[in-house]
């Protein structure tokens, strides 16, 4: 039976071997245009970082053609409904989050929950190929580094193949981090171009007029900071709520989610000092884009959604422990990738 093993689960193994300064861009008048309330360092911290001129890297995503279709999605929003500009930013939010983000999370749960249920298949490849290293170790005197060097390889192997088999890949998974982060990135520049009256916006200055008076409640000007920190607080406070919504959905942590838990969990309160420098018009996105994030993690827990989205059932599988190591398969969380933005 081993050699029959053997031939089904380990494959031959080889020997182990161990420029030009771009010129300043001349004044802009600004005339009657009513300026930002925004003070001179808020406006100007961000585009100054690294070189601090027109050619830095700001400068170039700020004029990008990403950004400028931020901001015609946002005119555009704005001129189909007539909305006061704080309504506006918070319906492209729900419209973004709803019609890119929810599938896409979806999806990746899906992909998540085929990767769990394949665990206890996992599992039982694991014990075998267990027991046919111990074997070959024997027959062959493969030190206790070799024997598990040999078992990771071969794992990792016949783990893809289950991957390919199901077509299952975790790496699919990520396709929601590469989409939603660049999207929150582009959107919150769109609107610093409007709070700022940027010249790299066609619609600066005037979308800034607009912004000033377009606000709500304790923010009226969505040009300036919220001096009292309600809506920066808000986006630290629901992001946090994400992450232990995250934490709590998975008992059995390992020790790489464990520490992404608590760097997530650092990154949101960093966030509310980051919040109250910008102005009030992003914190809003960010606000929204968070209670949407948070609500969409809340309807992905809910069985109906995830019978309707066709999301498979999944049962919590331990780690096995071979060889010195703690074997547990990559991504077998069924919520992934943990995203707050």
């Amino acid at each position: 039976m081993l050699c029959r093993l053997g031939c089904r689960w380990l494959r031959p193994l080889p020997a182990l071997q161990f420029g030009v300064r771009v010129p300043p861009l001349a004044p802009t008048s600004t005339g009657g245009i009513k300026h930002s309330a925004l003070p001179a360092w808020a406006v100007a911290s961000v585009s100054t970082v690294g070189s601090g001129g027109p050619g830095s890297w700001y400068e170039a995503l700020a004029s990008s053609a990403p950004v400028q279709g931020a901001e015609e999605v946002l005119l555009g929003m704005h001129a189909a409904t007539g909305l006061p500009w704080w309504a506006c930013i918070a319906l492209t939010t729900v419209a973004l989050r709803g019609a890119v983000t929810l599938p896409l999370a979806s999806y990746q749960h899906y992909i998540l929950a085929k990767v769990e249920n394949l665990q206890p298949e996992i599992k039982n490849i694991a014990r075998h190929l267990n027991q046919e290293i111990a074997v070959r170790a024997n027959q062959l005197k493969w030190s206790k580094r070799v024997a598990r060097l040999t078992f990771l390889k071969n794992m990792r192997r016949l783990v893809s193949e289950l991957y390919v088999r199901d077509n299952c890949h975790p790496f699919k998974a990520t396709v929601l981090v590469w989409i939603q982060f660049p999207m929150w990135i582009f959107m919150s520049v769109a609107l610093r171009n409007f709070s700022t009256g940027s010249p790299h916006s066609e619609a600066g200055f005037p979308v800034q007029e607009q912004l000033a008076d377009d606000g709500i409640l304790w923010f009226r000007d969505l040009t300036a900071l919220d001096s009292t920190w309600i809506l920066p607080v808000s986006v630290g406070v629901i992001n946090l709520l994400i992450v232990e919504i995250f934490a709590l959905q998975k008992l059995g942590m390992s020790r790489f989610q464990t520490y992404i838990t608590y760097f997530v969990r650092a990154v949101s309160v960093l966030m509310i000092p980051i919040a109250a420098t910008v102005p009030s018009s992003i914190v809003l996105y960010w606000l929204c884009s968070s209670f949407m994030g948070l609500s969409q993690n809340l309807l992905l827990r809910s069985p109906r959604f995830r019978r309707l989205c066709r999301i498979p059932l999944t049962k919590e599988i331990l780690g096995l422990t071979i060889w010195g190591l703690h074997w547990r398969p990559p991504f077998s969380a069924p919520q992934g990738f943990l995203v707050i933005c």
